[in-house]
C-alpha cells in the first residue's frame, strides 16, 4: 500500500505540469490580454490611453515577451518561493488575494460536505430499509423539489425572509459591527450566525441528489445473496445493514470525493456573489472578464489540484471502507 501511494504522490507532479499548461493555454486563448481590457475601459469612460503608455504596462507585467516565457516564469515562481504572480487588476500580488478567499472557500465547502452526509446517509438508509413507506415517499418528493430550486433563488428567499420577518442581513459572513474587528469570541459566534445560511443553501441540492443515490446502492445491496445468508443465520436487521450492505454502498460516495471538492467550490461562485460572500468565486469571475491570466490562472490551478488531492484522499479511504479493495 505505501508502494501505491508513493507512486500517486510521484505521479501529482507530471499532472500538475500538465494541468499547468492547460490552465495557462485557456487563459491565453481568448485574443487581447488586459492591457487591452483596460484601453477598451478607458476609451469607454471617455479618456485615451496613449500607446507609450499601453507598451510600458505590457513590459512591466511582462506581457510582451512570448507566451512559452511567462509560463516558464509564471511555473518557477510557483515551484520555487510559491509566488503566483502579480494581479494586473488588483495590482496586488496573487497571493495576497486568494489565500484568505480560498480559506473561506474550502471552510464553507467541507462544513457543506459534512452537513449533506449527516443529512443524506440516515435519511437515505431509512428509505431504503422501508421502501414505499409513507417517509420514504415525503423524502423522494422533497428531494425532487430540493434538486430542483436554483441555489441562488434559495439564498435570495433565505435573505428575504431573514430581512423581513427578522430583520436581519443575512449576507456576508459577518455583522457591519465585527467586520473588521479582530478575531474574539464574540465575532466567531457572530460568523457562525452567518455562515449556516451558505452551507444550507449548497446542501440542498447535492443532500436531495445523495438520498437518491444511497437509496438505490443499498436496495441493490440488500437484495443480494450475502445479505440474504446473514439474515438466514440470525443476524438482527439493523447489525446486518449497517456491518456490510451500508459499507458497499458509500463505496460511490467516496470515489466521489474527487470531483466534489472541486464541484462545491466552483458551486460556491455564483452563490458568493449573492450573498456576499468573501470567497475566491467573485474575483474568479472578474478575473476572467478583465483577463487578468495569472490570478485567473492561479485560482483554475488550485481547483485542479483540489481535484487530484480528492483523487487521492477517496483511493485511500476506498480501501479502508472495503477490504476487497487492495491497492497493491
Amino acid at each position: 500500500m505505501w508502494k501505491f501511494l508513493l507512486q500517486r504522490l510521484l505521479l501529482f507532479i507530471p499532472t500538475f505540469l500538465v494541468i499547468s499548461v492547460i490552465t495557462f493555454v485557456l487563459i491565453q486563448a481568448p485574443p487581447g490580454d488586459y492591457i487591452s481590457s483596460y484601453a477598451t475601459q478607458l476609451e469607454a469612460s471617455g479618456e485615451e490611453a496613449s500607446e507609450a503608455l499601453l507598451i510600458a504596462l505590457r513590459k512591466r507585467y511582462g506581457l510582451d515577451q512570448p507566451v512559452y516565457v511567462q509560463y516558464v516564469k509564471w511555473l518557477w515562481g510557483i515551484f520555487t518561493r510559491l509566488d503566483f504572480g502579480h494581479s494586473m487588476q488588483w495590482n496586488r500580488p496573487v497571493g495576497d488575494l486568494i489565500w484568505d478567499r480560498l480559506a473561506w472557500t474550502v471552510v464553507i465547502s467541507f462544513l457543506t460536505i459534512i452537513f449533506t452526509w449527516i443529512l443524506a446517509f440516515p435519511i437515505g438508509i431509512y428509505s431504503a430499509t422501508h421502501q414505499y413507506s409513507g417517509f420514504d415517499y415525503s423524502f423522494t418528493f422533497l428531494g425532487f423539489v430540493g434538486a430542483g430550486i436554483p441555489d441562488f433563488l434559495l439564498a435570495l428567499v433565505l435573505m428575504w425572509l431573514g430581512f423581513a420577518f427578522f430583520g436581519l442581513d443575512m449576507g456576508g459572513l459577518f455583522s457591519e459591527a465585527f467586520r473588521d474587528a479582530p478575531w474574539s469570541w464574540a465575532k466567531f459566534v457572530d460568523m457562525l450566525k452567518h455562515l449556516w445560511v451558505p452551507v444550507v443553501v449548497l446542501s440542498v441540492s447535492s443532500t436531495a441528489g445523495l438520498i437518491r443515490t444511497m437509496r438505490a446502492n443499498l436496495l441493490d445491496e440488500l437484495r443480494k445473496p450475502y445479505v440474504i445468508t446473514a439474515r438466514a443465520k440470525g443476524m438482527t436487521e439493523w447489525h446486518l445493514v449497517l456491518k456490510y450492505p451500508v459499507r458497499v454502498a458509500l463505496n460511490p460516495f467516496i470515489s466521489g470525493i474527487a470531483y466534489v471538492l472541486p464541484q462545491l467550490v466552483s458551486g460556491t461562485t455564483i452563490i458568493s456573489i449573492v450573498l456576499s460572500l468573501p470567497t475566491t468565486g467573485p474575483v474568479q469571475i472578474r478575473s476572467l472578464m478583465s483577463q487578468d491570466m495569472y490570478l485567473a490562472g492561479s485560482i483554475f490551478l488550485l481547483l485542479a489540484s483540489l481535484t487530484i488531492l480528492g483523487t487521492f484522499i477517496s483511493d485511500i479511504l476506498l480501501a479502508v471502507v472495503d477490504p476487497r479493495i487492495r491497492l497493491e
